[in-house]
C-alpha cells in the first residue's frame, strides 16, 4: 500500500426537496383543503476517524463526494424522503483544512470523532404549512434549500509519542527495527526511508509509539532532498530523538544542520524536548568516541547518549529517557486539562 498524507477532496451536500402544492380530493369531501407535504432534507457530508487506516490513499482514486438530495413532498400530507448522508472515513490524526490550506476545520485525533463538513439543505414547506384562518386554500410552496459545495484538504499527521530525526544514514531505521517489530527498509545509501514508519517500542514493561521519518539535509526547508514535508508527522510527538552519526567527521555541523531545519520549519517543533544520541559507536574506538561526544555535548548544551543500533549497546538507556519525557509531558497535559495526575 502506498503512503499518502495529503489529499484534495471536493464535497457537496444534498439539496432539500421542494414542497408540494396539493389539495385533498375525495368523494363526498367538499373543500378538503391543502394537503401538500414538505420536501425531504438533503444528505450531509461527515468525516469520521476510524481504526485500521494509516494513509489517505483511498482519496487518490476518489476525490468527489456528493450526498443525495431530498425527495419532493407529495399529496396526502406525505413528506419526501431524506437524502442519505456520506461519511468520509479517515485515519486517526487527520487534519481537515479549508481550501485556503491554512484554516483548520477539524483535527480528528481519536477513534470515533466526527465532524460535519457540509450540512444538507432543508426541505421546502408544502402548501399545507401556509394554511391560515384567512387563507384556507394556499397555492404556494417553498423550494428546498440548496446544498453546500466546498473544497477541502485532508492532511494526515501520524499519532506517535516519540519521533526520530537526523541526517540520512544516521541509523534511524536501524534503531526503529532494533526496538520494535517495525521492518523499515535498511540500506547503506542515503534516503533509504521514503515514507514515515511507525513502531511500538517496549521498555521495562511500558510501551510507546515511535515514528521514523525520512532524513533531513541542509536546505530541506527550501525543498532540497525530500524537503521537510514529513516533519508534520512528528509535530504531535512529546519528545524527539535526534540521532547523530558517530562515524561522521563533522559531527557538530551535522547536529546544527538538523536543528537549523527544525527552526526553519517553524511552529513548536524546534521547542519540543529533544534527546541527543550518538549512533554507530560500535565503529568507533574509545578515544574517538569520547572526543566526539564532548564536542556534541558542547554544541547541544546538554547530555548526549551513546548507542549502537546494530549491537543494541546503550539502547535501553535511550528508551528509558524517552519514556520519562513522554510520561512527563502527559502528566503536564492532564494537569492543564484539569484531569487526575498520575505518576
Amino acid at each position: 500500500m502506498k503512503f499518502l498524507d495529503l489529499a484534495k477532496v471536493y464535497i457537496r451536500s444534498g439539496g432539500g426537496g421542494s414542497g408540494c402544492v396539493s389539495f385533498r380530493r375525495e368523494k363526498f369531501v367538499e373543500f378538503g383543503g391543502p394537503d401538500g407535504g414538505d420536501g425531504g432534507n438533503g444528505g450531509s457530508v461527515w468525516a469520521e476517524a476510524v481504526e485500521g487506516l494509516n494513509t489517505l490513499i483511498d482519496f487518490r482514486y476518489q476525490q468527489h463526494f456528493f450526498a443525495k438530495s431530498g425527495q419532493p413532498g407529495m399529496g396526502s400530507q406525505r413528506t419526501g424522503k431524506t437524502g442519505d448522508d456520506i461519511v468520509l472515513k479517515v485515519p486517526v490524526g487527520t487534519e481537515i483544512i479549508d481550501e485556503d490550506e491554512e484554516t483548520v476545520i477539524a483535527d480528528l485525533t481519536e477513534v470515533g470523532q466526527r465532524v460535519l463538513l457540509a450540512k444538507g439543505g432543508n426541505g421546502g414547506w408544502g402548501n399545507m404549512q401556509f394554511k391560515t384562518a384567512t387563507n384556507r386554500a394556499p397555492a404556494r410552496a417553498n423550494p428546498g434549500q440548496e446544498g453546500v459545495e466546498r473544497t477541502i484538504w485532508l492532511r494526515l499527521k501520524l499519532i506517535a509519542d516519540a519521533g526520530l530525526v537526523g541526517l540520512p544514514n544516521a541509523g534511524k531505521s536501524t534503531f526503529l527495527a532494533a526496538t520494535s517489530n517495525a521492518r523499515p527498509k535498511i540500506a547503506d545509501y542515503p534516503f533509504t526511508t521514503l515514507v514515515p514508519n511507525l513502531g511500538v517500542v517496549g521498555i521495562d514493561g511500558h510501551e510507546f509509539v515511535m515514528a521514523d521519518i525520512p532524513g533531513l539535509i541542509e536546505g530541506a526547508s527550501e525543498g532540497r532532498g525530500l524537503g521537510d514535508q514529513f516533519l508534520a508527522h512528528v509535530e504531535r510527538c512529546a519528545v524527539l530523538l535526534h540521532l547523530v552519526d558517530g562515524t561522521s567527521s563533522t559531527i557538530t555541523k551535522d547536529y546544527r544542520t538538523i536543528i537549523g531545519e527544525l527552526e526553519a520549519y517553524g511552529g513548536t517543533l524546534a521547542d519540543k524536548p529533544r534527546i541527543t544520541a550518538i549512533n554507530k559507536i560500535d565503529a568507533l574506538d574509545a578515544k574517538t568516541l569520547s572526543t566526539r561526544r564532548k564536542a556534541l555535548e558542547k554544541a547541544s548544551g546538554g547530555p548526549v547518549f551513546s548507542m549502537s543500533g546494530v549491537t543494541g549497546k546503550g539502547i535501553p538507556e535511550v528508551l528509558r529517557a524517552l519514556y520519562a519525557e513522554i510520561t512527563g509531558e502527559r502528566a503536564e497535559a492532564e494537569v492543564e486539562e484539569g484531569g487526575p495526575w498520575q505518576p
